[in-house]
């Protein structure tokens, strides 16, 4: 396998198009998509495109200023009309347009994103605790919610973490 390790370029910042906004990132994790990614195990949908759907960051107000804090994860969009998206199936919409392959990511300065698709996050924790929440979080909780788990049932849900030393 051959390498294909991130560069850092210089790019303006994107401009929101209409329904969207731009964010500017405070944190971004690594997720093993993002990696398959940079290595080219899985194979970009738009060339140059800067990986990371983990991001948090602020709302780019126009005419500036900031915004509240957000969450942009994996699934950019939808087209909602499909039977996958009326089943809560989005990500199996033939439509769907995702974070980092098909738009650039949190891996950037700026990113945009359509407002439908943007998470609010709390102000009082720090960005770099709220990334994970919006791949492994989400994963975690929509399975939490398609288990159909008993009043009072448990589920398990593991992970690693490696701490900073």
């Amino acid at each position: 396998m051959r390498s294909r390790p991130l560069a850092l370029v210089e790019r303006p910042v994107p401009v929101a198009g209409p329904g969207e906004v731009l964010v500017r990132v405070e944190a971004c994790g690594v997720c093993r998509t993002d990696l398959h990614l940079a290595e080219g195990d899985l194979r970009s949908r738009r060339p140059l495109t800067a990986p990371g759907h983990q991001a948090v960051g602020r709302v780019v107000r126009p005419g500036g200023g900031d915004g509240g804090r957000v969450g942009v994860a994996w699934l950019r969009s939808t087209c909602g009309r499909c039977r996958q998206c009326a089943r809560g199936l989005e990500n199996l919409c033939p439509e769907s347009a995702y974070t980092g392959w098909d738009a650039d990511g949190g891996f950037a300065e700026y990113l945009t994103a359509p407002a439908a698709y943007v998470y609010p996050l709390p102000e009082d924790a720090p960005a770099e605790t709220l990334a994970p929440l919006l791949c492994a979080g989400i994963v975690g909780y929509r399975a939490l919610l398609r288990c159909d788990l008993p009043e009072g049932g448990r589920l398990g849900v593991y992970g690693f973490a490696r701490r900073r030393t």
